[in-house]
């Protein structure tokens, strides 16, 4: 949303500055994108009178004018070649070594034989409008000399707001204003049209369903699309280019005049939130408007000159035989005003929301309108701005108003009451907020609060579509009186009793360990390319690369990875817990979605430190397997890793068999001075938390003994560390793996494989007899089941 500075000085009847608006504004929770000057490249140029105009000695069609520019230097000599330049009138003058708008610095310089000191200016030399045929001439006081920019009000600020769809109110520059007005103390009032006739507008004649007015008969028909429509006539209107402060306003708001009834219109749009439209009232057939669902297949040629065909989920405006306007969207050639144009209908209305997004989507058709439209406009201050648009079209390009305006309103609304207790307001606030600063503030951006008993019985204006609830108000209050005068220190208060939700828990857990082991959690885009058959396709994605939700999320962390090689970032560990999609069994079956946790790990496998000197070694592939082994217990606890069935990497597998999860080296194009990339991915299985038992430390001694075995081809550590614990039963309270090799003195296709065991009787001292029995009888199991023997130790 565009607002002028400017505008908002006339609604506030007070000079503005553009950052403390910006600062105000923030503070009241509408972020300012962007501040646009206006018209600060006409500095340098002058109002000048023009003493003389002589024909020029050397050409048809220019001039020599004799002009006073203010100062002690007396008149200049200026070639013109504008056939409007009269004696004694003034005009914009930029003299020499003046830069005009665009960067064009002006030079002494002869034309046609004859010195030319500057330039006389036209309004498209100085961006004020497109009539470059003649020079703009200037209806101020001020003397000679004087800078445009202090004898004109041209000098303007854009405010570019970011309004957000619950706010409506903010799309005009009186609701802007009002919200300015609470906190700079002033009072929001609609500045006066310049030659306006006395108010001579009589009120609507209200009706439920259909009426005449001045000879045109209206029908409404379709109450659900268009609640309420409101019409006026205006007759003996004179179609033409607007006067300069109305071109001026819409200019400032970046919008392009057309002429002054279309003007008009648009000033209301901007001014009030109010869309309207205005029909030649010659080309309406009956003459009749008649709001009713769209037929099937209705053709119409909207004013962007496409041909549209209609369905019957929209409304439409039509005359008596053919629609004429995408009701709250865009109207059409057949009734547009144009020069010829003499008598009008003015139409005033409101539309359901969701019917009007719908229709713009399903048209793919957007305009200021149906922005305004589709997020809600004020019901109850139509009639204003109808009256407001009709002293502004009288005033502009003249008529008359014969008979009141119709209002169809099947079912009238009153204002919507929302209670309110003060105790409630302090309590979700954290600080003490008196009745009377409540009702003030509420009643400062228009809402009326009048006591009942303990609470305040809240009238919310028609512009205010969001606020349904006691906490919405709560939310005002605390938004007016200012974010910042609340206290920012932790204060008492008392847990809740609610336990997170089991989803949160397990993600909690998962965090929580990955972190400690050193990697850095990420948010990725839950959009991107399709990575399998069974991606779930985006119906309206905004980019081809994003028209799918992710199936997987180790793309969106490899991304991540690449993203910091662009950096020269050669050491990554980053994780991420959210949600995968798949398409569903059956046609028209909802995607499924899963919770998954994804880590990456590239670079260096500790930070550096200057007392190890060498190099710090890469992450490989079992850096990855510890990282998986985490992830798995933590997400699937229960599952176990296995060799993946293609051997590259493992795979997690519960006891029933089902695969939920997958590690190993990623297949990417590594830039030659980083390292390989590792990942997992591995489904969030939301349950209890793992039980965590209480162990005493041991008070016998343990027994250690290291064991070298010979596995043959295709035994697993897996296999062989399952025998050995069966066998030794719970004394066996350690086991680990301290090599793997492979070479001279063992068999071809054969590994050797040393473990670590720690044996502890808890009660007693076990003797090395015992364990030897123990180690024995495993070894026995071992060369039974897998053909795994003891390597000798070489003679």
């Amino acid at each position: 949303m565009i607002v002028s500075r400017r505008w908002l000085e006339a609604l506030l009847g007070r000079p503005l500055e553009a950052r403390e608006l910006e600062a105000r504004l923030v503070q009241l929770g509408v972020p300012v994108e962007a501040i646009v000057p206006l018209h600060q490249d006409l500095g340098d140029i002058l109002v000048a009178r023009v003493l003389e105009v002589q024909p020029h000695p050397n050409a048809d069609r220019l001039t020599l004018c004799s002009v006073d520019p203010g100062g002690s230097g007396g008149p200049v000599a200026v070639v013109c070649g504008a056939p409007n330049v009269q004696t004694g009138k003034k005009y914009p003058y930029a003299p020499v070594g003046a830069v005009l708008p665009g960067g064009f610095k002006l030079e002494r310089k002869k034309i046609r034989g004859v010195e030319s000191n500057g330039m006389l200016c036209s309004a498209k030399e100085l961006g004020l409008g497109e009539d470059q045929a003649g020079i703009l001439e200037l209806d101020t006081p001020a003397a000679p000399g004087v800078r445009l920019l202090d004898a004109l009000p041209l000098a303007d600020d854009q405010l570019v707001l970011e309004v957000t769809a619950n706010r409506p109110d903010l799309l005009c520059h009186k609701g802007v204003a009002r919200e300015l007005a609470a906190v700079l103390g002033a009072t929001v009032k609609l500045p006066p049209i310049p030659g306006a006739p006395s108010p001579s507008i009589r009120p609507s004649v209200r009706q439920s369903d259909r009426g005449v007015v001045d000879g045109v008969g209206l029908r409404l028909e379709d109450a659900e699309g268009c609640p309420r429509y409101m019409a006026a006539v205006i007759r003996g209107v004179r179609v033409g280019p607007s006067p300069g402060w109305l071109a001026e306003r819409l200019r400032a708001v970046g919008q392009r005049p057309i002429n002054n009834v279309v003007d008009a219109t648009n000033y209301i749009l901007f001014e009030l939130n109010q869309p309207l439209h205005a029909f030649d009232l010659g080309k309406l057939r009956g003459p009749a408007v008649v709001i009713r669902r769209a037929r099937s297949g209705e053709r119409i040629v909207t004013l962007d000159g496409v041909p549209r065909t209609l369905t019957a989920d929209m409304t439409a405006i039509c005359d008596a035989e053919r629609p004429t306007i995408v009701a709250g969207v865009m109207g059409s050639a057949d009734s547009e005003v144009s020069e010829a144009t003499t008598d009008l209908v003015l139409e005033c209305a409101y539309f359901q929301p969701t019917r009007i997004r719908r229709t713009r989507r399903a048209l793919a058709l957007s305009s200021e309108s149906s922005y305004r439209f589709e997020r809600g406009i004020d019901l109850l201050g139509m009639p204003d701005a109808l009256r407001r648009a009709t002293e502004l079209i009288l005033a502009v390009a003249g008529g008359e108003v014969r008979e009141p305006p119709l209002d169809l309103w099947p079912r009238p609304e009153q204002p919507r009451v929302v209670f309110l207790r003060p105790a409630r307001v302090s309590h979700l606030l954290g600080v003490e907020i008196a009745r009377a600063e409540i009702e003030r503030l509420l009643s400062s951006v228009g809402f009326v609060a009048a006591p009942k008993d303990d609470r305040l019985a809240v009238q919310v204006p028609g512009w205010r579509p969001d606020v349904t609830r006691d906490v919405d108000l709560i939310e005002e209050v605390a938004r007016l009186r200012g974010y910042d005068s609340f206290p920012d220190e932790l204060r008492p208060y008392r847990p809740g009793t609610v336990p997170d939700a089991p989803e949160e828990r397990a993600k909690a857990r998962v965090r929580a360990t990955l972190v400690g082991a050193g990697l850095l959690e990420a948010w990725t885009m839950s959009l991107g390319p399709a990575d399998g058959p069974d991606a779930v396709t985006v119906l309206n994605p905004l980019s081809a690369e994003e028209a799918h939700l992710r199936r997987r999320m180790l793309p969106g962390l490899v991304r991540r990875v690449q993203h910091n090689w662009a950096g020269s970032v050669r050491d990554v560990r980053l994780f991420e817990v959210g949600a995968v999609f798949h398409t569903a069994d059956g046609a028209g079956s909802a995607p499924q979605e899963y919770l998954s946790v994804a880590g990456v790990v590239t670079g260096a496998r500790r930070p550096p430190h200057w007392s190890e000197g060498a190099k710090v070694p890469d992450m490989d592939i079992w850096d990855l397997k510890y990282h998986f082994e985490l992830a798995v217990g933590m997400a699937s606890p229960g599952a176990l890793l296995r060799p993946a069935p293609d051997g590259a990497g493992w795979e997690a597998a519960t006891t029933a068999g089902d695969v939920v999860g997958w590690g190993g080296a990623i297949d990417v194009d590594v830039p030659k001075w980083a390292a390989p990339v590792y990942g997992f991915e591995v489904r969030l299985a939301v349950g209890a938390a793992p039980h965590v038992a209480y162990r005493p430390l041991p008070a016998t001694p343990p027994v250690m003994v290291d064991l070298a075995l010979v596995l043959p081809a295709g035994v697993s550590v897996a296999a062989v560390e399952a025998v050995l614990r069966r066998e030794a039963g719970p004394l066996l309270v350690r086991l680990e793996v301290l090599s793997d090799y492979r070479g001279a003195g063992v068999p071809a296709g054969s590994r050797s494989v040393a473990w670590h065991c720690e044996f502890r009787d808890p009660v007693r001292t076990l003797r090395d007899k015992d364990v030897e029995q123990i180690v024995a009888k495993a070894l026995g199991a071992l060369e039974g089941e897998l053909d795994v023997r003891r390597r000798e130790r070489a003679s």
